[in-house]
């Protein structure tokens, strides 16, 4: 099972080898719910004013492939967007998570949802009041991570840009927006896997279709023959276009430059 311990040693690890590359780190905390959950923060070069990005990670947390995740880090810093690390999952989501029964961690992550868009709503609220923030925020999603965003981005018109790969929009957020006929999505890519056995692809264009369906800018990326977790391979050519489509969408959408 993933501790508490061991997920944030995986973060003091990534923040260290992040940091040789020349993108300074900090840590810091943001409280929902009544719990203080850790932020890694990778910032980029210069002195003005950056947009950010905040990523959510997988279930397993991000100890397991920091390389992979450092690598969309090294992409988005080197292109002047700084970027944040939420490590949303508390003590009981990561005792719940580990179970065995697939029906067990769907229930548990159906209850969760709400807790976890307050937790990135905070998270937005930390980065937005940062002196050093331009106030454009995307967020960064990798399966269960890709839900979290989605449903996040949904509530939050604060945030800026959503990019999700192989994830989808939580059933019963979905059917929120359509009976409140909620106009807000932002800007939406997503990036998913034809051979994904994990999350059934047809959640990735499903999210796609529902951000049209409320008048967003939505881009479906598909890529054949690739599995569930495809971009954190250190040998796919696939891994270098994943990042690359990613980091293109957060320059053009959160105005870097401009």
């Amino acid at each position: 099972m993933i501790t508490r311990r061991t997920a944030l040693a995986g973060l003091a690890t990534m923040l260290s080898s992040i940091a040789t590359h020349g993108a300074p780190g900090e840590e810091f905390k943001v409280t929902s719910g009544g719990d203080s959950l850790s932020v890694s923060r990778l910032a980029a070069a210069g002195s003005d004013r950056r947009p950010a990005v905040i990523v959510l990670h997988g279930a397993r947390g991000v100890e397991l492939r920091a390389r992979a995740y450092e690598r969309y880090a090294d992409a988005l810093t080197a292109r002047g967007i700084d970027t944040y690390f939420l490590r949303y999952m508390t003590s009981a989501d990561m005792a719940a998570l580990s179970s065995t029964s697939h029906e067990i961690r769907e229930a548990y992550e159906t209850t969760r949802f709400d807790g976890w868009a307050d937790t990135v709503a905070a998270t937005v609220t930390a980065v937005v009041g940062r002196s050093d923030s331009s106030g454009r925020i995307g967020l960064l999603g990798f399966s269960l991570g890709s839900y979290i965003a989605a449903d996040a981005a949904a509530r939050d018109t604060r945030v800026a840009a959503l990019a999700v790969l192989y994830g989808g929009m939580p059933g019963a957020m979905a059917a929120k927006i359509m009976a409140a006929r909620v106009k807000h999505m932002p800007p939406l890519i997503a990036l998913h896997g034809e051979a994904d056995k994990n999350v059934p692809i047809a959640e990735g264009r499903k999210l796609v279709a529902l951000a049209k369906s409320v008048g967003a800018e939505a881009e479906f990326v598909p890529y054949p023959g690739r599995a569930h977790g495809f971009d954190f391979s250190d040998t796919d050519p696939m891994t270098a276009d994943a990042i690359d489509r990613v980091t293109r969408f957060f320059q053009a959408k959160l105005a870097v430059g401009a």
